[in-house]
């Protein structure tokens, strides 16, 4: 891969950008984000997947995966016709002169007074843009048809508006994100967009029966994920998610399991992992992780045998962590000569997350780095942990969704690692190194629209000083 990657079109292997439930508090100092079953959240998933009518125990999930995406409706490969005509548009509406210039200058850049340090790997990954080219392709190909998408189709806000600018339609949710949707406005012949994070078996049978044409822009990182989850259940294994419950990726990922349990955090995996060693109040259990496992699920019998799998933009660290230590629970439970047959862990950390994490951990090295500035959507799950890694170093990190969260006044409104929304003034004070980042689903135009305006306001300051010493 070459240095300070950015927007580029079908080059490095990505991943889906996918989002957070951002509305969630650090937990432990190990990178972990907070407890998320809580007593008064709403059961809206499971009961929007239920009334799907998809929770057939005889089902080979896998083999009606493919025989869905092999249908005559189905459409994976974008759109020969329109690909060249959208990939300047992309480049257009998402590309950047000042990146250019950043890569240009080996990742620096000195104005105002101020330098600016880019991470080596940053913003758009493939599997985003790509995902992105997709709907846009499909536009410009059913020019007359009527167009939805399930979901976001990556956690940005501007890119959502800016398909929702082109007459995509965003299928209705209760209470936003977190609710069931109504599927009453797509008719037969509609064109129906999967996002990047994918779509629940339970939504492409119903997409199927509605008689859609389906444009899957699911994110092939999330399909390596899917595999790992047929690989347990071949085996008999309840799959041990790493991922967010109220998640899109998470909640497709869970459908195509058999059982399965979600945990969040370093903290809900030990929980579990002392129930299978020690057993426990099953009760007490259930209600901790009663959003977050399969219908029926019973663990007493189901944590026997586990594999592990995980959401794509899930810290890698806390994934790997995770994983090993439900292998040593097994070890312990059943001995090294039986493990093999009840423990599973594949490889499924995108490379893409991976790239965006490792390259603020190499920037937070640099001393003479003051502040950090992370961009990206306020619940995109990714960028939220990029932020994470700048405040467990200690640093000073500001986590913004969009350029004009920096105001004119000096003053910049961030998401906190609790979710909350605040306001700092002149967070600029005193800063002569900033080390910059985006996430996974932020295109390279919104990162240089943060960017000028920090610029412009170090040079109002530059200004202002100058005209005190006259």
């Amino acid at each position: 891969a070459t240095m300070h990657s950015g927007l580029r079109h079908l080059v490095v292997l990505g991943a889906a950008c996918s989002g957070a439930n951002a509305f969630v508090a650090p937990a432990i100092p190990t990178g972990a984000l907070a407890p998320q079953h809580h007593a008064t959240a709403r059961p809206l998933r499971r009961s929007a997947a239920a009334s799907l009518n998809m929770a057939d125990k005889t089902l080979d999930k896998r083999a009606e995966r493919r025989r869905i995406v092999s249908g005559k409706n189905f459409n994976r490969r974008g759109f020969a016709d329109t690909k060249e005509e959208v990939a300047g548009k992309m480049g257009g509406e998402f590309g950047s002169d000042l990146v250019a210039e950043f890569k240009a200058n080996n990742g620096v850049l000195d104005r105002s007074g101020l330098t600016v340090k880019l991470a080596e790997y940053y913003g758009f990954c493939w599997g985003a843009e790509r995902a992105v080219a997709m709907a846009m392709e499909a536009r410009s190909f059913h020019q007359d048809d009527t167009i939805h998408i399930t979901n976001e189709i990556l956690h940005n806000p501007e890119v959502n508006s800016k398909l929702e600018a082109l007459g995509i339609k965003f299928v209705p949710q209760e209470g936003g994100k977190t609710g069931a949707k109504d599927w009453s406005t797509i008719n037969s012949g509609d064109v129906v967009i999967l996002p990047a994070f994918g779509a629940s078996l339970a939504e492409m049978q119903l997409l199927e029966k509605k008689d859609v044409r389906i444009i899957d822009t699911t994110c092939p990182w999330v399909s390596k994920v899917w595999n790992a989850v047929d690989s347990h259940r071949k085996k008999d294994m309840t799959t041990v998610l790493h991922g967010k419950f109220k998640h899109e990726e998470a909640i497709a990922t869970a459908s195509m399991a058999e059982d399965y349990i979600m945990v969040l955090n370093l903290e809900e995996a030990n929980y579990v992992i002392n129930y299978i060693l020690n057993g426990g109040d099953k009760a007490e259990f259930m209600e901790k992780f009663k959003y977050a496992t399969s219908e029926g699920f019973d663990p007493d019998t189901m944590l026997a045998r586990i594999g592990i799998a995980n959401q794509t933009t899930m810290y890698k660290e806390e994934t790997a962590a995770i994983a090993k230590m439900f292998e040593r629970c097994m070890l312990k439970k059943v001995g090294p000569e039986k493990v093999n047959d009840h423990f599973m862990a594949l490889d499924t950390i995108c490379d893409a997350t991976q790239e965006r994490q490792d390259a603020v951990s190499d920037l937070l090295k640099d001393d003479s780095v003051d502040m950090f500035l992370v961009i990206g959507g306020w619940d995109s799950s990714n960028t939220a942990h990029l932020l994470e890694l700048v405040e467990h170093d200690g640093r000073v990190g500001y986590h913004i969704a969009r350029g004009d969260n920096i105001k004119e006044d000096g003053s910049i409104e961030h998401r906190l690692m609790d979710g909350s929304i605040t306001t700092t003034k002149d967070f600029l004070k005193g800063v002569k190194t900033m080390g910059l980042t985006s996430g996974a689903s932020t295109p390279d135009k919104f990162m240089q629209s943060a960017v000028e305006r920090v610029f412009m306001l170090k040079a109002l300051e530059a200004d202002l000083a100058a005209a005190a010493a006259e």
